[in-house]
């Protein structure tokens, strides 16, 4: 069999494979309209976790307090910070009755273990249903809340929502993070409409007490320090207990790392946590990974050894269903600006997870300090 054939079948076989992916994204999410759900008494506890936030909280925190919410508690964590952000703590704890504060000591069996901390915020909390974000992270709307409660059931006891990131204009790194958060959050709320929920994020997400401690918590993997939001999805969601909410009013939206490099970072930490999810959700993401890689790879090759039509018409129809899946997604989590760019994006973020998956083999990434 000569090389060109080879790269004919290979590219077939890799474009059918995309193809497939995005168009189980297409009709099981993006295709979807939102639910909009309301509930405004369902006692709630909003865990924010924080570590030399003192700025960050001063931002976000009036927009979580000012909530359009009748029975809700604020349980902040102080995760060993070392610079006033338990000062600042202290004086919204003062004015506001219903904020409760965690102060959590150095602890050498945990040291830098966001997970630590947190337990012991979910332990603080009052009410059976949490729900979480970053102490970076401000809603985009009074009724957040609101929104998010509404997902909760007697049956659904996991909510994943978007958390966004905001916008800046003649940036191509802030398009490529908010791509990658993009992809992400397709790929995560249509697994879960497909029944294999993976993950969530933390910037935004809702499970009941019960739950974490029926499950041990985070026991099953302390001893990785990243991962408190999607290691532990990955563990406990179900096709029946996880629910999704994405209207616009439950979004919340945090500031994108400035450089590519923070970035870079960021993101070796995110997808160090990978290889322990399931084996059927490494196996799928996995796949899709690997495909997204060799379409880029073997088109190239294609095009410089084939001198083929069929190669192009493949080529662009893989664009095509790429370009509406994710425009159809960004139109549902107010992402309009990226559909023009969408090839160029996704070329970037192949390149850039590639590079990341390389650094990851070659060194383990910092973590949470």
């Amino acid at each position: 069999m000569s090389l060109t054939t080879i790269l004919f079948v290979a590219f077939i076989a890799v474009v059918s494979i995309q193809a497939g992916y995005y168009l189980c994204f297409l009709f099981s999410f993006a295709i979807k309209s939102s639910e909009k759900k309301l509930k405004h008494n369902l006692p709630l506890s909003v865990i924010i976790c924080a570590k030399n936030e003192e700025e960050n909280l001063k931002e976000s925190l009036p927009t979580i307090i000012n909530q359009k919410y009748g029975n809700f508690e604020i349980v902040l964590v102080n995760d060993s910070s070392s610079d006033n952000t338990l000062e600042v703590m202290k004086e919204f704890q003062s004015k506001h009755e219903n904020i409760s504060l965690v102060d959590v000591k150095v602890n050498e069996a945990f040291w830098g273990n966001k997970k630590y901390a947190l337990t012991l915020g979910i332990k603080a909390a009052k009410n059976d249903f949490l729900v979480f974000t970053d102490a970076d992270c401000t809603p985009v709307s009074e009724d957040w809340l609101a929104n998010i409660s509404g997902h909760f059931s007697n049956s659904k006891s996991i909510v994943l929502g978007y958390g966004a990131y905001s916008k800046k204009s003649y940036s191509l790194l802030n398009k490529l993070i908010r791509f990658e958060t993009l992809m992400t959050a397709l790929q995560y709320f249509s697994y879960t409409k497909l029944g294999i929920p993976y993950m969530g994020v933390g910037r935004n997400m809702a499970y009941r007490k019960e739950l974490f401690f029926n499950n041990s918590g985070f026991k099953e993997h302390m001893h990785i320090k990243s991962g408190d939001d999607d290691l532990f999805i990955n563990e406990v969601a179900t096709s029946q207990n996880t629910a999704i909410c994405y209207t616009k009013d439950s979004f919340t939206i945090s500031q994108p790392k400035a450089s590519f490099l923070d970035w870079f970072n960021q993101k070796r930490r995110h997808i160090s946590t990978a290889k322990l999810y399931k084996p059927k959700h490494k196996f799928l993401l996995g796949l899709f990974y690997f495909s997204q890689i060799m379409f880029w790879i073997i088109a190239l090759l294609c095009f410089i050894f084939i001198n083929n039509w069929l190669i192009l018409v493949l080529f662009l129809s893989r664009i095509l269903i790429l370009i509406v899946c994710t425009g159809l997604t960004s139109s549902k989590l107010n992402e309009r600006d990226l559909i023009v760019f969408t090839p160029l994006l996704d070329l970037f973020l192949v390149i850039s997870q590639l590079f990341i998956f390389i650094a990851n083999l070659i060194s383990k990434p910092k973590h949470w300090n």
